[in-house]
């Protein structure tokens, strides 16, 4: 038997889960979890990020990773900062790649009620599609 991802959309991927589960060796592992963020949300979240960078707020210059972790960071998302051989610090130990949609969601909607605040222009109409 082989790793398999299933997503439960329906009753007959339900099924499917349950009977992979019946027919799965001793000592097997199950991992239910939502589902992670969309390539559009990553996509939104990059392009607000370039907008919050590009504004400074509060005067504040950072390139858009920094922001990302800045903002990971004030979501309660765990971020470290190390010091590069330059000692200017930089984020590691962070990926919203692991951030499930609603968590995802969350952190654009943080972003963007920050950079409304703020006076960020958004590039783009960004709505309530988080």
């Amino acid at each position: 038997m082989t790793g398999q991802t299933i997503r439960l959309v329906g009753p007959t991927q339900r099924r499917h889960a349950k009977t992979m589960i019946d027919a799965a060796p001793d000592a097997a592992v199950v991992n239910i979890r939502e589902a992670t963020r969309t390539t559009d949300q990553n996509a939104k979240m990059w392009a607000m990020l370039s907008d919050v960078s590009r504004s400074k707020p509060e005067g504040i210059c950072q390139n858009s990773d920094m922001w990302k972790a800045v903002f990971m960071n004030a979501c309660g998302h765990e971020v470290q900062f190390v010091n590069g051989l330059d000692g200017q610090p930089f984020p590691t130990g962070f990926r919203t790649s692991r951030l499930s949609k609603s968590q995802f969601s969350e952190l654009i909607e943080f972003i963007y009620e920050y950079g409304s605040r703020h006076g960020v222009v958004w590039s783009e109409n960004y709505g309530s599609e988080a």
